[in-house]
């Protein structure tokens, strides 16, 4: 069982991460390859179906990184599907209370400290049944997103909640609750001042801090406290590529 992320919390590091929005195994299992400590498949905002994420999934699985899933909701039947077929962790979105924490760890371990029903069909095929099962509630990382304002404000009664390994900072939407278009970086001095009021709180509560970023930001996020920075990117980064070597060819073939 993959413990890759965990490890790197546990030493003090800062894991980097790649997010995949596309449907294809092979960008998973070289993402999975390269070195991130996490790559997670974006079911919320993502093009992959269910089915799509599973067979990602199976390409992460003999891979040193840890497969994670961003579920599209807040609900145990999602986040219990994607933890049978193989994600060692789940980013839960819009948590903006206690009680909605409590129900993203709940969905995430099994009794006594949840309720995730027992059937860990794909995962359990290559780590074994009884194996999994004794070390669940320990290995899968629990993350709820912390993205608008009300969220920032519960931030310690969210954190209160047992079985939070990680918080997940959307800046996006963050942004938006705030005022502000839809970026991954503000120079906004109430925004940057909730960035710090999660940081610290996730310090007091001893959990860990983490943001979607990108390379750029890296250094500036790890210098603020962030510990989970998600860092390298699919369908964006590839669809700009094309668009620059067709400029390139264009302007110098006049085709």
């Amino acid at each position: 069982m993959t413990t890759q992320l965990k490890d790197v919390w546990a030493n003090g590091g800062t894991a980097l991460g790649a997010w995949l929005s596309s449907r294809e195994p092979l960008f998973a299992e070289s993402a999975a390859l390269t070195g991130f400590d996490y790559v997670c498949i974006d079911l919320q905002h993502g093009l992959q179906s269910y089915e799509h994420a599973v067979t990602m999934l199976y390409a992460m699985a003999r891979t040193p990184t840890t497969p994670i899933v961003r579920v599209p909701w807040n609900e145990p039947g999602i986040i219990g599907r994607v933890l049978d077929a193989g994600a060692y962790g789940v980013v839960i979105p819009m948590v903006n209370t206690a009680a909605e924490a409590a129900a993203a760890v709940a969905s995430c371990r099994y009794g006594p400290l949840g309720s995730r029903s027992m059937g860990p069909a794909g995962v359990s095929a290559r780590v074994g049944r009884e194996g999994y099962f004794s070390t669940a509630n320990e290995k899968v990382a629990c993350i709820p997103m912390i993205e608008t304002k009300q969220a920032v404000s519960n931030i310690d009664a969210i954190l209160s909640v047992p079985g939070i390994d990680a918080i997940y900072v959307g800046p996006a939407d963050l942004s938006i609750t705030y005022g502000l278009d839809p970026n991954v970086d503000q120079d906004d001095a109430d925004w940057n001042a909730a960035l710090e009021t999660v940081v610290d709180a996730c310090t007091r509560h001893g959990v860990v801090p983490g943001i979607h970023a990108n390379a750029g930001l890296a250094a500036k996020r790890q210098a603020t406290g962030f510990r989970m920075i998600t860092v390298g990117f699919d369908l964006q980064p590839a669809m700009t590529a094309l668009r620059n070597d067709f400029k390139t060819a264009r302007e110098a073939t006049g085709a």
